[in-house]
């Protein structure tokens, strides 16, 4: 393990990388090769990204800087790495899995001072590809580009994309479709997969060095502890503890969340069926491999735990010699989810309520709203925006209550809420803000995404795309010309089924 995870650089002005994850052993990785691609074309640039990475946003969209983000050409002294991992996939472990489409081009060290990795997904097969073509459908690419850059500006812990180029070069799934190449950031790949590759291996020292690096990157103070690997376990459980409840707080479905799909460092990573709510439902699923909902929108919290689960089984070798010490320190640490997860949720749905002080009954308001939308088939993400529009409407004028099939239980519900806001005291106007700074009016809808895939994939078509991304990267603002895009899909525009895309 090196002393510090500054690694290798490379001091090029323009492509300023370091390498700290290739400084590990070599079967912590396989060195991904050239693909080249025969005619690369950039379709879009994310320059305030690129500025935020200290990245020359003129040089990147070059035709030498496309060249790098297509993965044809690598800049001089970097040899970009496929990770290595494993990961239980719905509920099946597999033993080695891998970066079998992506390429770690290196890390770069923010405005902020934070590392992040830049790397190539759908850059061409590696020795972890498993048969596969190591490529990406145009489509994934997109949905992933647009749905990761609406969670940044929702707020929400995840990848980022840096750049979508298109690679001139057909891939086939179930039919023929343009090839392209995304470009994410993320604070690190390092997966609960990650971790279990070393520990099927019964390979204690791999698994040491590891957890050495996790800590040195993502949660220095860990070191400083007594007990680091404890202190890793229970930073790693609160990372995710938070993370899922803003998923929920969204209506937002993960749709694999498999344990190599699980970031350590609380990023939302792998947008593969994702999908926002329209209307509320706690079984609601969208992935088409998920036949049997384990990756519901109402059991993300359960998966949370039982994948954290096999993330601490696999630090058990390093929290104690004595094997019952080791799983009651990681029963203690998991049972700490749930408050924590619950404190996050409670805090946010009194945010979305514009409740702004705690009193007695608040989870139980929330509850019995998710219950009567749930009756009543109302759209999750209008309903809490329009319960901020409607502060200063009468209740039988309110315009949340036409979301409803059924408006009754709804009015009764918001007699309740109003007689609780009353009791809160805040100016209508303070609270208004409130909570439209919780709820936003924009989501990228699936209906919405499916047609901007569909123009680009079929008509080599991006407007629509870039529409939609400006709109959901503002989603708390009004944007009166293009509410269109806020609006819930009429019944022939349902999507019922999103695609992994691999």
């Amino acid at each position: 393990m090196p002393s510090s995870t500054a690694g290798s650089a490379m001091r090029s002005p323009i492509w300023p990388f370091q390498q700290s994850y290739a400084q590990l052993p070599d079967h912590f990785f396989a060195r991904a090769p050239l693909h080249p691609v025969s005619n690369p074309r950039l379709i879009r640039l994310n320059e305030p990204l690129a500025l935020e990475l200290r990245l020359d946003p003129d040089h990147l969209g070059s035709p030498a800087g496309i060249a790098v983000l297509a993965g044809n050409n690598f800049p001089d002294g970097l040899h970009p790495i496929a990770l290595a991992y494993a990961g239980h996939q719905f509920g099946n472990f597999v033993p080695q899995l891998g970066d079998g489409r992506a390429a770690l081009l290196g890390e770069v060290v923010d405005m902020h001072g934070v590392r992040r990795d830049i790397q190539l997904k759908g850059s061409g097969p590696t020795r972890f590809s498993r048969n596969g073509d190591g490529r990406a459908a145009l489509g994934p690419v997109l949905r992933e580009y647009v749905v990761s850059e609406a969670m940044a500006a929702l707020g929400i812990p995840t990848t980022r994309s840096l750049a979508a180029v298109l690679t001139g070069d057909p891939v086939y799934r179930e039919r023929q479709l343009p090839g392209a190449v995304l470009t994410r950031v993320a604070a690190s790949h390092i997966r609960i997969g990650t971790f279990q590759y070393f520990a099927a291996r019964n390979d204690v020292e791999a698994l040491k060095l590891l957890c050495d690096y996790a800590i040195q990157r993502h949660f220095p103070e860990a070191a400083r502890k007594p007990r680091p690997y404890l202190a890793l376990l229970e930073a790693v459980i609160a990372a995710q503890a938070e993370l899922v409840a803003r998923w929920m707080l969204l209506g937002f479905i993960h749709g694999v969340m498999n344990t190599d799909n699980m970031s350590i460092s609380g990023e939302t990573i792998d947008y593969g069926p994702c999908a926002f709510m329209d209307s509320y439902d706690p079984q609601a699923v969208f992935s088409s491999i998920d036949q049997h909902g384990r990756y519901a929108y109402g059991n993300q919290p359960r998966v949370a735990v039982w994948n954290l689960a096999r993330f601490a089984e696999t630090l058990l070798p390093l929290l104690s010699e004595r094997e019952g010490e080791s799983i009651s320190q990681a029963e203690q640490a998991l049972g700490e989810f749930h408050a924590r997860y619950e404190a996050i949720l409670h805090r946010g749905f009194r945010a979305k309520l514009g409740l702004l002080n705690e009193a007695d009954g608040d989870l139980d308001l929330a509850n019995d709203l998710l219950d009567v939308m749930a009756r009543g088939r109302a759209d999750f993400t209008l309903t809490f925006r329009l319960l901020g529009d409607d502060l200063d409407i009468p209740g039988a004028q309110a315009t949340a209550r036409r979301l409803f099939e059924d408006p009754g239980p709804f009015d009764a519900w918001s007699m309740r809420w109003r007689n609780r806001l009353a009791r809160d005291g805040s100016a209508t106007s303070t609270r208004k803000a409130a909570m439209h700074g919780s709820n936003p009016k924009f989501i990228p809808r699936n209906h919405r995404v499916e047609t901007m895939i569909k123009a680009a994939v079929e008509d080599d078509d991006f407007r629509i795309f870039e529409q939609l991304l400006a709109v959901v990267s503002r989603p708390f603002e009004e944007q009166p010309t293009l509410s269109y895009y806020a609006k819930p899909p009429k019944p022939h525009e349902r999507v019922l089924q999103a695609f992994c895309g691999t």
